[in-house]
C-alpha cells in the first residue's frame, strides 16, 4: 500500500479556532493565578495610593482683547490708563503658567518641605491645621548623592528628633531653632492652628523635601490653566492633589500673585510714564516760553500789537489820506482858477462867491469886495466917476481887490503845503500795507509753533493727571469668579479602572507568555501537533510521570500510564501481520532522550501475561539503557557477547524480569568497539529467528535513527516499528526526518508514539482516567500539584 507521510500543504493553511485557543486553555491555571496576583496588586495600589482630589477656580481676565486707542499713538499707550489691557487672554494664560509666578507661590507658601504622616500603607500630606509644625526653609544646600530620604521626625512636647538613613547620627532640637539637614537649613515652628485628630494618634512622621526648582516644576506641571469658553475671557485653574487645603492655597495664591504682579507691572509702567511726562512738561514749558518771547520781540520790532488790526488801520488811513489829498488838490485848483479870474476881472465886475473855497476869510473879503463894487455901480447910475464918493469907493475897491488877491494867494500856498503833508502820510500808509504780508507770514509761523507747544503742553498735563490716577488705582487684573473649591469625591485612584486594568493585565500577562511560548515553540507537544506534520498512524500517547511516581507498569496496575500502554498494546496488535511465530516490534526514535527505552520496557511489561510470553532485547549496544531499570544487572553479559561469540547460546544471556515473571530480558551487554560489524555478522538475524519460536512478542529497544545506522541494519526484521516522539522535546523538523525514513521504507510498518505528554496536552480520552485508581482530587489539591510538580 502506497503511503505518503509528508505533511500536506493544505493542513498548514487550515485555521482551527480550537487549536488557536487550546494552548491558552491548557494554561488556565496561569490565568487564574495571574488574575489573582494582579487584582491583589491592584488592591494593594488602591490601599497605598493617596486619594487625589480635583481643586479648581475660575477667574475673569479683565481688559483682555481690547483694541488699542488711536489717540496720540505711542503716548496713549505710555499713559498706563485705559489702554493697558490690550493683551490677549492667551498671553495671560501663559503668564499664569509661568515659572516666575509659581516660584513666588512656592516661596510664599513654603512648598519645598512636606510633613507626611504614614498611616498603614498610605501616606498623608499634613498641611495647615492638620500639621503640628510649620516648616520654614532658610537656605538650600546641594545634597550629597549618597543621601537617602526621607527623614523621620519624632515630636515629644517641645523636643524634635530627626532620624534617617541619610543621617549619620540622630539630630535633636527644639522648636524655633535652625536645624541643619543634608539638603537645607530648616526652622520648625509650632503650628498654633493645629487641630489634632480625635479618633487616633498621630502616626509616623516624615519630611519630604524638594529643591526649589523641583518644587516649581512639580507644581507648574500639576497646575492646569485653560479657557472655559474660547469666545470669552474666563479662565479655569485646576490641580489634582491629595491635600485639598494645600491645593486651594496654591490656586488662590497663584491668582493673588498674578494680580500683584500685574499691578506691579502696571504701576511701574505708569511711574515711568509719569516721569517721562514730567520731563517733557518741563522741556515743552521752556520751549513755549521761548516762542512767547520770540512773539513779543517780533511785535516790538515791528511796532504792532495785532497784524489784522494794524493792516485795517493802515488801509483805512491810506484811503482817508487819499480822499483828503484829492480834496486838497481840488481846493488848490479852485484857488488858482479864482486867482486868475481875479487878476483878469474888470473894476465894475463882482467876484464869484460860492465856488467851494474852504477859506472863510477869503470868502468874507470877496463878499466885502462885491458889496463895494455894487455900491459904486449904483452911485454911477446917478453920479459921475469923478464923484468923490465914487472915487472913494474906487479906492476902497482897489484896496479890497488887492486884499482878496493876497488872501487867495495865501490860500493856494497853504493848500499846497497841506497837499504835500497828505502825500507824506499817504506814503507812510502805503509802506505799512506793503509790509503786512511778510510780517503776517513770519508771525503766523511763530504763532503756529506757539499753538503746537501749547497743545502738547496741555496734553502732557492731561496725561500726567491720568498717570497719577493710574498710580492711585490698584484694581486687580483678574476678578475671582469662584475661589478654589474641591471635588466632592476623589478623582483618583479610580477603583474600577485600576481593578479593571489589573484584571486585564492579569489576563494579558499569561496570554502574552503563552503567545510568545507558542511563537517560539518548535517542539511537538500534543497528538494534534504530531498529526500536522505526518500522516503515519499515531499509536498512542504516554502521560508524563509525576514527581515520585513509579516509571514502570506493575502487575494489575490501573494507573493512567498503565492504561495508556494497554491502549498502545491494543493499537500495535492491529498493525502486526497475521502469521505464525513470534512477532518482532522495534522501538526506536530520532535522537536520544525521547524515551524509547522507557516505552520499550513498559510496552513489554504490559504485553507479558501468563498466556503471552514476551522478551525485551536491549539492541542499543552503543548506549545501553535497560540496566538502569535494574541496577543490579549493570555490567552483565548480553547481546554484545552473544553477537561476538559464535559458540554461545542465547539462553545463557536471557534473564527474567524483576517486575513481571512473564517477561524475559536480554540486556545489551558491554559496549563493543565495532557495533556495526556485530549487528551485520548474521548472528542478530539468527537471534531473532530463534526467539520467534519461543516467544509471542519480541520487543527490541534499538538505537536512535539519526545518530547511528545500527537500527537500519536490522530494520527489515521488524514486523512493526514503534517510533517514539517526546512531547516538548522533539523538534518539529525531526518529524520530517522520520517521514523521510518511512517514505524510503527504511523502517517497516511504523507508527508514532507520543511520550511524556502533559495532562493538558492529552487527547480527550486520556485526561480523565478510569477505574478505582483514577485521579480523584479536589481543586485545591490539583492546584497544589500544579505548583509542586509542573516545571
Amino acid at each position: 500500500m502506497d503511503k505518503s507521510f509528508s505533511k500536506k500543504e493544505d493542513n498548514r493553511n487550515d485555521v482551527d479556532i480550537n487549536e488557536i485557543i487550546k494552548p491558552y486553555l491548557k494554561k488556565w491555571w496561569w490565568f487564574i493565578l495571574s488574575v489573582l496576583l494582579c487584582v491583589a496588586y491592584g488592591y494593594y495600589i488602591l490601599k497605598k495610593s493617596p486619594e487625589i482630589y480635583n481643586v479648581q477656580s475660575t477667574i475673569l481676565i479683565k481688559d483682555a482683547r481690547k483694541a488699542p486707542s488711536v489717540e496720540m499713538g505711542a503716548l496713549s499707550q505710555l499713559g498706563g490708563f485705559g489702554n493697558s489691557g490690550a493683551n490677549s487672554v492667551e498671553n495671560e494664560i501663559e503668564i499664569l503658567k509661568s515659572k516666575k509666578l509659581m516660584a513666588d507661590v512656592v516661596d510664599e507658601l513654603g512648598l519645598q518641605a512636606n510633613l507626611v504622616e504614614k498611616v498603614g500603607l498610605r501616606k498623608y500630606i499634613l498641611y495647615g491645621n492638620s500639621s503640628p509644625v510649620v516648616i520654614k526653609v532658610i537656605n538650600e544646600k546641594i545634597a550629597p548623592r549618597t543621601f537617602k530620604g526621607p527623614i523621620n521626625v519624632k515630636i515629644s512636647g517641645d523636643k524634635l528628633e530627626f532620624t534617617g538613613e541619610g543621617l549619620t547620627n540622630p539630630i535633636s532640637s527644639t522648636f524655633g531653632k535652625t536645624i541643619s539637614l543634608p539638603y537645607a537649613n530648616l526652622i520648625f515652628l509650632k503650628n498654633p492652628e493645629f487641630d489634632p485628630p480625635k479618633d487616633r494618634e498621630i502616626g509616623e512622621l516624615e519630611i519630604e523635601y524638594m529643591s526649589k526648582s523641583d518644587a516649581i516644576n512639580t507644581f507648574q506641571f500639576g497646575t492646569n490653566v485653560s479657557l472655559v469658553d474660547k469666545d470669552g475671557t474666563v479662565v479655569a485653574l485646576s490641580m489634582n492633589y491629595p491635600n485639598v487645603a494645600k491645593a486651594k492655597d496654591i490656586i488662590n495664591k497663584l491668582v493673588e500673585v498674578y494680580n500683584s504682579d500685574a499691578i506691579t507691572d502696571k504701576n511701574a509702567e505708569s511711574k515711568k510714564t509719569r516721569d517721562f511726562i514730567e520731563e517733557r512738561v518741563g522741556i515743552i514749558a521752556n520751549e513755549l516760553g521761548a516762542v512767547e518771547d520770540q512773539k513779543e520781540q517780533f511785535k516790538k520790532a515791528n511796532k504792532i500789537t495785532d497784524i489784522p488790526t494794524e493792516a485795517q488801520v493802515s488801509i483805512t488811513g491810506s484811503e482817508q489820506t487819499r480822499a483828503r489829498l484829492l480834496e486838497t488838490e481840488t481846493q488848490i485848483a479852485l484857488t488858482e482858477d479864482l486867482l486868475n479870474y481875479v487878476n483878469k476881472l474888470a473894476n465894475n465886475q463882482t467876484m464869484p462867491v460860492s465856488v467851494g473855497l474852504g477859506n472863510p476869510l477869503a470868502a468874507a473879503s470877496i463878499n466885502g469886495y462885491n458889496e463895494l463894487v455894487l455900491q459904486r455901480n449904483r452911485l454911477l447910475e446917478s453920479a459921475t466917476p469923478q464923484n468923490p464918493v465914487v472915487s472913494d469907493l474906487n479906492k476902497q475897491i482897489q484896496v479890497m481887490r488887492a486884499s482878496v488877491a493876497d488872501a487867495i494867494q495865501k490860500q493856494r500856498v497853504s493848500l499846497q503845503a497841506i497837499a504835500n503833508q497828505i502825500e507824506g502820510q499817504q506814503d507812510v500808509f502805503t509802506t505799512r500795507v506793503s509790509k503786512i504780508p511778510a510780517q503776517e507770514k513770519l508771525f503766523r509761523s511763530i504763532e503756529r509753533q506757539q499753538q503746537i507747544k501749547e497743545s502738547l503742553y496741555l496734553l502732557l498735563l492731561q496725561k500726567r493727571e491720568e498717570a497719577a490716577i493710574s498710580l492711585a488705582i490698584t484694581s486687580p487684573k483678574a476678578r475671582i469668579i469662584d475661589y478654589a473649591f474641591s471635588s466632592p469625591t476623589p478623582v483618583a485612584p479610580k477603583k474600577s479602572l485600576i481593578m479593571g486594568v489589573a484584571f486585564l493585565i492579569g489576563l494579558m500577562i499569561p496570554m502574552g507568555l503563552v503567545y510568545i511560548k507558542e511563537l517560539f515553540n518548535n517542539k511537538v507537544r500534543s497528538k494534534d501537533d504530531l498529526q500536522k506534520y505526518t500522516h503515519a498512524p499515531i499509536l498512542g500517547e504516554i502521560p508524563s510521570l509525576q514527581r515520585g511516581a513509579n516509571e514502570v507498569v506493575e502487575l494489575n496496575d490501573l494507573s493512567p500510564m498503565a492504561e495508556a500502554f494497554r491502549i498502545l498494546n491494543t493499537n500495535i496488535a492491529y498493525m502486526l501481520p497475521k502469521k505464525n511465530g513470534g512477532r518482532v516490534i522495534f522501538v526506536t526514535s530520532t535522537t536520544k532522550g525521547e524515551g524509547k527505552t522507557f516505552v520499550s520496557v513498559n510496552l513489554a511489561l504490559t504485553m507479558a501475561t501468563s498466556k503471552i510470553k514476551v522478551i525485551i532485547i536491549g539492541a542499543d549496544i552503543r548506549n545501553p539503557q535497560l540496566q538502569r531499570f535494574n541496577p543490579a544487572r549493570k555490567g552483565i553479559a548480553g547481546l554484545s557477547e552473544y553477537l561476538h561469540d559464535e559458540s554461545s547460546k542465547v539462553e545463557q544471556y536471557i534473564h527474567p524480569s524483576i517486575f513481571n515473571p512473564h517477561l524475559d530480558v536480554l540486556y545489551s551487554g558491554s559496549i563493543p568497539p565495532n557495533p556495526t560489524e556485530l549487528l551485520s555478522n548474521g548472528r542478530y538475524e539468527l537471534l531473532i529467528n530463534t526467539l520467534r519460536e519461543k516467544y509471542d512478542y519480541i520487543v527490541v529497544d534499538t538505537a536512535p535513527l539519526m545518530l547511528v545506522t545500527d537500527t537500519f541494519l536490522t530494520s527489515e526484521l521488524a514486523d512493526a516499528t514503534v517510533y517514539v516522539v517526546r512531547s516538548g522535546y522533539t523538534e518539529n523538523s525531526l518529524i520530517e526526518f522520520a517521514n523521510h525514513q518511512m517514505e524510503e521504507e527504511k523502517i517497516n510498518n511504523a507508527g508514532f508514539v507520543l511520550n511524556d505528554v502533559g495532562k493538558e496536552d492529552f487527547g480527550y480520552g486520556n485526561k480523565y482516567g478510569y477505574g478505582y485508581a483514577a485521579d480523584d482530587r479536589n481543586f485545591f489539591q490539583k492546584m497544589r500539584d500544579k505548583f509542586l510538580f509542573r516545571a
